[in-house]
């Protein structure tokens, strides 16, 4: 392995909880979330000469999970495959405390957004990217990113403070 091609490999490497971060709050499910990093690092591997020494290897890689994930959708779409978020059913019966209630409630009001939203979120304020390097990986204008996580905003805090209303 070239010198390189090793520093490429232990960069990915050191991403890797990042993107499974993104990949969780893109697909909302654990198992399709780890597929999709696997898909991606795939391709970034394969495609290692496209991406430009000096650029931001996390923002190309997002990219790359973001196109994946489109690829994905539109599978499943024409499969007409439904998938239930294991989240659903993975505490019942089980005395959680507040605090994963509460992580519970936001995960659930995450997954209720749109998936512009839910992409904005993520790489905004879940793995808190900048404006601008989002609005790359996601390929929109500032102005569009900065409008859908205001959408997102307001609608996490109807959701939740519904939520909070009914317990």
């Amino acid at each position: 392995m070239t010198p390189p091609a090793a520093s490429l490999h232990a960069d990915i490497v050191a991403l890797l909880p990042r993107l499974r971060r993104f990949g969780r709050a893109v697909t909302r499910n654990h198992e399709d979330a780890d597929d999709l990093v696997q898909v991606a690092i795939e391709r970034a591997l394969r495609h290692a000469g496209q991406w430009e020494t000096g650029s931001r290897l996390d923002s190309w890689l997002f990219r790359i999970m973001k196109n994946a994930w489109i690829d994905e959708v539109r599978v499943r779409v024409r499969r007409d495959r439904l998938f239930a978020a294991e989240e659903e059913g993975q505490y019942v019966g089980d005395d959680a405390s507040e605090r994963h209630v509460h992580r519970l409630a936001v995960q659930q009001a995450i997954s209720r957004l749109s998936e512009d939203q839910r992409m904005v979120v993520a790489l905004v304020l879940v793995d808190g990217l900048p404006y601008k390097e989002a609005a790359q990986v996601l390929d929109i204008p500032v102005g569009t990113l900065t409008s859908r996580l205001a959408r997102a905003r307001e609608a996490l805090q109807v959701q939740l403070s519904d939520t909070a209303r009914i317990r």
